[in-house]
């Protein structure tokens, strides 16, 4: 076979050898490669979206349920605060307080036969004195003491000992198993009057309870 070269050496295509096919192998594998790992990214890139996405939809929900349980709980909280100042107020509020029915049933029992009661009346006075800090014991400070005192009116006809009368009351006022650890004194004065026409001794007996705080 002849082979004519009309170009004279140049242009004609040089055989495809070994390493031809190499090059040409590699120059295609390059792209394919290349668009397989991005491939490759993009799914795994998509799957973990779609995992971060579901984890966040689950952690939403979860903050959702939390809210509504720290909602409750401060509901709670709250309640349980208003109790308490409630509790508190109460016993303070016991602790200025006093119930007078025992104490106006003794005075009641405790009255001689002769005796005849003309007005009972509570009276409450604030007053200051210094007590120790309870921050430092050894600090003094100002607070407001209750003061509370039964005013009993009383008469006595005048044909009765009626100051022998009176200081029996007292006495037994004075030294009554409820009153006593309560009293802090018994002051007694007298003057004249008159009661259904009649004249009589009236007696005013102010028994001073211990101060409270």
């Amino acid at each position: 076979m002849f082979t004519i070269d009309l170009l004279k050496g140049h242009g004609i295509p040089i055989r495809s050898g070994p390493e031809g096919i190499v090059v040409a192998a590699v120059t295609l594998a390059v792209p394919v490669i290349t668009a397989m790992v991005m491939l490759g990214c993009y799914l795994h890139s998509s799957t973990v979206m779609s995992i971060q996405k579901r984890d966040i939809a689950n952690y939403e929900a979860k903050v959702e349920e939390l809210a509504d349980v720290v909602a409750l709980r401060e509901s709670y909280q709250q309640e349980e605060n208003d109790i308490n100042n409630c509790l508190s107020e109460v016993s303070s509020s016991l602790g200025r307080h006093a119930q007078w029915s025992p104490v106006v049933a003794e005075v009641v029992g405790n009255m001689p036969d002769s005796v005849i009661l003309t007005d009972l009346e509570v009276k409450h006075r604030l007053v200051r004195k210094k007590v120790p800090s309870e921050n430092n014991p050894d600090q003094m400070v100002d607070v407001s003491v209750s003061v509370k005192t039964l005013q009993i009116n009383v008469c006595v006809g005048l044909q009765a000992d009626h100051s022998k009368v009176i200081r029996n009351f007292r006495n037994n006022l004075r030294f009554s198993p409820l009153l006593e650890p309560k009293l802090e004194d018994i002051r007694v004065s007298q003057k004249a009057s008159r009661l259904d026409g009649r004249d009589v001794v009236s007696y005013e007996v102010s028994c001073d309870f211990k101060q409270q705080l």
